[in-house]
């Protein structure tokens, strides 16, 4: 059975659409057929974060509006054809979509995909109530782990709250392990009581996501920590009972003298 996903955030720059796109890559790995969604309409991203930029012909509004089919708009992610993408226009506004238009094209994906990943956009605005106006079987909020962002949670949770939608998952991102058992630093197991959601997954700060965007590519095709983390919450978005690496938990001793030092902060005084 098909299951659609919508992953959204409070605020933008959290990478909500980073993260869509390893999802989508690490569920396609076990097998399954996923479509990545992109609804981040005038602003899409998916192309560029998935290296199929120099692909896009089609979009999700020719598809709609009858100028292509959709089978011509889905983007091959690899020579297995397991991730596709369906690009948001680049050069359209929000009103030229209708919520019944939105919600017949999530209803072909589900015939031909196990999942629809949705990357809406960030905020609370009309792109994003668009997206609800779908048959949404799962809802991801990403967060960091900060206060301004944690803020802008609430308002997403309670924007679902009021469509009668329950309460999303979580995944926390960019978590720093050094800052977290210092104390300067909330804890994924924190974020998740404070907006009393269940947490999905946790991502720690890795250097090498940036540096795989840097190059056009996707951080899921280097052997780093950001990547292992996706192939954890993907098993547990398909069901399974996979342990949450304990990012903030207290180490071994030894584990704490090996670990390489945090640097410090200094505060500049004007």
């Amino acid at each position: 059975m098909s299951t659609v996903h919508l992953v959204m955030s409070g605020k933008g720059g959290v990478g909500k659409s980073t993260l869509s796109a390893g999802l989508g890559i690490a569920l396609s790995a076990s097998g399954r057929h996923v479509c990545i969604l992109d609804t981040d309409i005038g602003l899409r991203g998916q192309d560029a974060l998935l290296g199929l930029q120099d692909n896009v012909i089609f979009d999700s509004l020719d598809v709609i509006h009858g100028n292509c089919e959709l089978e011509d708009a889905l983007i091959p992610y690899d020579e297995e054809g397991r991730l596709s993408l369906l690009c948001a226009p680049q050069f359209s506004r929000v009103k030229d979509f209708t919520p019944r238009g939105m919600a017949r094209l999530v209803r072909r994906l589900r015939q031909s995909f196990d999942h629809v990943i949705i990357d809406a956009p960030a905020g609370i605005e009309k792109g994003l109530r668009l997206s609800l106006k779908s048959e949404i079987d799962n809802a991801i909020v990403v967060v960091t782990p900060d206060d301004l962002c944690i803020r802008d949670a609430e308002r997403v949770i309670a924007l679902m709250e009021e469509r009668e939608m329950g309460r999303p998952r979580l995944i926390i991102n960019r978590l720093v392990p050094g800052l977290i058992e210092k104390g300067e630093m909330y804890s994924a197991e924190t974020v998740a009581q404070l907006l009393e959601c269940e947490l999905l997954g946790a991502v720690p700060d890795d250097p090498t996501v940036y540096r795989a965007q840097l190059q056009h590519l996707s951080f899921m095709q280097f052997d780093c920590e950001a990547r292992d983390a996706m192939l954890r919450i993907a098993r547990r978005v398909c069901g399974e009972s996979v342990e949450i690496y304990p990012y903030g938990k207290k180490r071994s001793w030894l584990a704490r003298l090996l670990r390489p030092g945090t640097k410090e902060v200094v505060r500049i005084d004007c």
